[in-house]
């Protein structure tokens, strides 16, 4: 009897540790740094290849956007004004997106500067103004 509840007790940790890894290493992975413009400048060189979501601004005049309108250039700044970021971005460009208003990108910095955008979500404005 003794036997038959030390066997269940080893299959059942057999079967949890794996779990618990896979889980750990899920939550790990999928874990993103949220930064101003400010703050991933203060970063420098630390944060190269890592993934990051970046706040801020679309600066106007900034915004290039490819005939085929799949890559598209723009800057952004922090709400001060503070700080430029080049981003670069290659996807489905959201419809909310204009100029001045706040985007949110996720990818990576490169070593040159510009940050490759993997993800860009434009944030809607919290009220509605009429035209």
């Amino acid at each position: 009897m003794l036997k038959k509840k030390k066997r269940f007790l080893i299959a059942g940790l057999i079967l949890l540790l794996p779990l618990v890894y896979l889980g750990y290493t899920g939550f790990i992975g999928a874990s993103t740094t949220n930064y101003t413009v400010s703050e991933l400048a203060e970063q420098g060189s630390s944060i190269y290849g890592d993934t990051v979501r970046v706040n801020g601004l679309v600066v106007a005049g900034s915004v290039e956007q490819e005939a085929q309108g799949r890559i598209l250039r723009f800057s952004i700044v922090d709400a001060g004004g503070q700080g430029s970021l080049p981003v670069l971005y290659q996807g489905v460009v959201p419809d909310t997106f204009k100029v001045g208003n706040e985007v949110v990108v996720e990818g990576q910095l490169n070593a040159d500067g510009v940050f490759q955008a993997g993800t860009l979500m434009a944030k809607c404005p919290s009220k509605y103004k009429p035209a």
